[in-house]
């Protein structure tokens, strides 16, 4: 029943050797994604030490931004809750995305490092600006495809509230429309006609 004990080690020396080769090919493995999480990583702080005198310049009582840099899987700089940098699949590529309702928006992407800080730095911009005018009342969204100089169409006042009236009789009328057309076709079914 039993095989020779010389077979036994021989097999336990190969099998033994195989998993040596298999955990010295996982290490080498994980040698090479930390690694890769390291560049990534490295490239994050360039941005980010080419960012700082932007954030330095924000004003002290608005704590909405964060430049911060997380670790994991892949690695992000984070610019405030829902804007970021992380490298591109080609590890090279600079990519500014914004999380929205709607998804993820791709702000910037580049393998240069100036034009994802220039766009970086105008979205700060755009969100200071924006804070200022919220805060002053005026709660007029500034978007990335708007200039910074220029100021938002106002509504004048007493506009929105024609606007609702107009909406409600407009509803009013595509409804009565469309109860006359189906009575119109029941009519048509029973044979009443005119």
């Amino acid at each position: 029943m039993h095989e020779p004990a010389d077979k036994d080690t021989a097999s336990g020396r190969r099998l033994a050797d195989a998993i040596r080769e298999v955990k010295n090919a996982v290490a080498d493995r994980d040698d090479v994604v930390v690694d890769i999480r390291e560049q990534q990583r490295t490239r994050l702080e360039l941005l980010a030490d080419d960012l700082k005198p932007v954030f330095g310049d924000i004003p002290g009582d608005d704590e909405r931004f964060d430049l911060t840099i997380t670790a994991g899987a892949q690695p992000r700089l984070w610019i405030d809750a829902v804007a970021h940098v992380t490298m591109g699949r080609d590890r090279r590529t600079y990519r500014f995305l914004r999380d929205t309702r709607l998804g993820r928006v791709v702000l910037a992407e580049s393998a240069d490092i100036k034009p994802v800080a220039d766009q970086v730095t105008r979205y700060v911009a755009e969100r200071v600006i924006e804070r200022q005018r919220v805060l002053e009342g005026d709660i007029a969204y500034v978007s990335l495809d708007t200039s910074i100089g220029q100021d938002a169409a106002k509504p004048k006042p007493g506009m929105s509230w024609l606007r609702g009236i107009g909406m409600v009789l407009m509803g009013g009328v595509v409804g009565a429309g469309l109860v006359l057309l189906l009575a119109w076709e029941r009519m048509a079914e029973y044979g009443i006609g005119f």
